[in-house]
């Protein structure tokens, strides 16, 4: 009797704990059901995630970036057409590699990209070669590309537009849409002339040296350090297609580059206060009289023919801006509106590109972006990370485009001599230096050693065989120039992050290395 009773009481326990879990698992379901569909129905009322001003190419690489990650993203760009630019047209093999992780190292192809292996640099009459390094640290093939900037952005946008939930749009952006010190949108006038007002958790700028939403969010100004010049000679081919050719002229330098297999990039800098007339002929004769004598021979031909041709010649000054975050919130700053360094080294692109990995990676875990004190906590992470890779390079191409400007001053004519020097010297020298600016090893710390190094080789020069005051006063002027280039990077991009070489090999282990993202 008590066996059979306890069997009455263990089957209907075991009834009520299967019946209620039947009814929980179910209830869930439903729960589960009616969040898929209200997510579906939010997805489905036309909202975005983000918004992008300026397609080019940040605009057009994050948007894809965050596209892939399921994000819906609007991009509003000024001018669809392809772009004429003469500048973003070198691709170091650390943007290189940074485009590969965002999937985006295909938009290279098709475009009739060149490839470059390094640097051939020219001085007084010497010449030496100065190569990108194998490095077992650099899981990437070590050169560069040059190409058509057009081109590149192009094949970035057609790549974004491809994804579903990418909307690209042509429409000039006139003002952020601002409630209570958050972004909450824009206002732009679409292809049509019609006024739109659009929403989103996230606004992106990104639209370029010139933007005019920058001063609305913070008061960093751009500083023009002077100007870039650059023609393309048609139908030729340089004796050495393979390296980006620096020939260190008066006043300043002068480059030659292949951006197709038969156009010819010849490019130079010229300051505010002695800046040639292109419209009255003065720039040509410039280019002629002064520049071309001091092109070598082999690349002299070609770097008349474009002036003998009637090559349109272009300007771009030349702008310098450190990075500072905005206190608004819901926005972020991205590319030339974000951060400038002098062009000597090409590298803007990359820093970008390392930029728009970053980001990517920071928003990824988020599946909305409507907390806007969570995404400014983001931003501030953002902005720390990235500084490895943009420290060093906005230190090293500052520095050496003040030591490649020609002086009558001794000590800088010495340090401009000891550069060309150090880089030609062979070894663990060259392939050190040439690391940091092809941006395979992105340690700010690394640099200041290269620097001091460069340096300290210099006043050895000037204090041989004998240590005269004449000369150990040039030395102590040398080494004062040194520490003058160093300093503002030291206190604008932060002691600690240039000095502590953790966050350096934190960075390349998350964002560079063979199995990073």
């Amino acid at each position: 009797m008590d066996m059979a009773f306890t069997q009455v009481c263990m089957w209907t326990l075991l009834t009520f704990v299967l019946t209620w879990t039947v009814l929980y698992i179910t209830n869930r379901k439903k729960k589960a059901t009616k969040l898929a569909d209200d997510v579906a129905e939010e997805r489905n009322d036309g909202a975005v995630d983000v918004i992008i001003v300026g397609a080019g190419v940040g605009g057009s690489a994050l948007a894809y970036a965050l596209a892939k990650d399921g994000r819906r993203v609007h991009v509003i760009e000024r001018d669809m057409r392809e772009p004429e630019r003469m500048v973003g047209e070198i691709m170091q093999p650390g943007g290189r590699l940074m485009l590969s992780k965002l999937g985006l190292q295909d938009c290279l192809e098709e475009i009739d990209a060149q490839k470059a292996t390094g640097l051939a640099i020219y001085k007084d009459g010497k010449e030496a070669v100065a190569s990108y390094p194998v490095d077992n640290n650099f899981p990437y093939e070590p050169s560069a590309r040059t190409f058509h900037n057009g081109r590149f952005v192009q094949r970035l946008r057609h790549k974004a537009s491809s994804l579903h939930n990418v909307r690209l749009e042509e429409g000039t952006v006139k003002s952020l849409i601002e409630e209570k010190g958050v972004i909450k949108g824009v206002t732009y006038k679409n292809k049509s002339g019609e006024e739109i007002t659009a929403f989103a958790p996230l606004t992106v700028v990104c639209d370029g040296c010139y933007s005019n939403l920058r001063r609305s969010l913070n008061d960093n100004n751009a500083k023009v350090l002077s100007y870039q010049v650059g023609y393309i000679t048609k139908n030729c081919r340089l004796e050495e297609p393979e390296k980006l050719h620096l020939i260190m002229a008066k006043p300043s330098f002068t480059v030659m580059y292949h951006i197709s297999s038969t156009e010819v990039r010849c490019g130079f800098e010229v300051f505010p206060d002695n800046m040639p007339s292109i419209s009255n002929g003065e720039m040509a004769t410039f280019v002629k009289n002064t520049l071309a004598p001091q092109v070598p021979l082999k690349l002299r031909k070609i770097f008349l023919k474009g002036i003998d041709e009637g090559a349109q010649i272009k300007t771009m000054p030349t702008k310098s801006m450190g990075a500072t975050l905005s206190e608004k919130k819901g926005v972020i700053l991205l590319g030339d509106a974000f951060n400038m360094r002098h062009p000597a080294v090409a590298s803007g692109m990359m820093v970008l590109l390392s930029d728009i990995l970053i980001l990517r990676r920071l928003l990824k875990p988020l599946s909305n972006l409507g907390d806007a004190n969570k995404i400014s906590e983001i931003i501030k992470s953002f902005y720390v990370i990235r500084k490895p890779m943009s420290a060093t390079v906005n230190t090293i191409g500052n520095a050496f485009s003040q030591v490649l400007i020609a002086s009558t001053d001794e000590a800088k004519e010495a340090m401009r001599q000891g550069s060309y020097d150090y880089l030609s010297s062979g070894g663990f020298r060259t392939s050190g230096m040439m690391a940091l600016l092809g941006g395979m090893n992105p340690r700010p710390l690394s640099l200041m050693y290269h620097l001091f190094a460069m340096t300290l080789s210099v006043i050895g020069h000037l204090l041989f065989p004998f240590p005269s005051p004449l000369r150990i006063w040039h030395s102590l002027r040398l080494f004062g120039l040194s520490i003058k280039m160093l300093v503002p990077h030291l206190k604008a991009e932060g002691v600690s992050q240039m000095l502590f070489p953790a966050n350096a090999a934190k960075y390349r282990k998350s964002y560079m290395a063979a199995t990073a993202l």
